[in-house]
C-alpha cells in the first residue's frame, strides 16, 4: 500500500454491521508512501499512527469526494 497525504483510508468492518471507519492521511512515515500513516479519523476527529491490515484500501480524494456526494 501506498498513499500520499490527503488520500483517505477505509477500514471495513470485522464483523456485520459494524461500522466502516474513515480517516485522512495527514502524514506518511516514510517518503515512499508505507505504512504507517497518520490519520485524522472522521467520526471522533482524533489522530492516530496506522498500520493498515487486509480490511483496508486508500481512496484518492476525488474518489472519497464522489462517495460522500453519493452517500450524504
Amino acid at each position: 500500500m501506498r498513499a500520499h497525504v490527503g488520500d483517505w483510508i477505509v477500514v471495513e468492518a470485522r464483523h456485520l454491521d459494524g461500522p466502516r471507519r474513515r480517516g485522512q492521511i495527514v502524514r506518511l512515515g516514510h517518503p515512499d508512501g508505507t505504512p504507517p500513516y497518520a490519520v485524522r479519523w472522521i467520526e471522533d476527529d482524533r489522530e492516530t499512527v496506522f498500520f493498515p491490515g487486509p480490511e483496508a484500501h486508500l481512496e484518492a480524494e476525488a474518489e472519497h469526494a464522489a462517495h460522500r456526494h453519493a452517500f450524504p
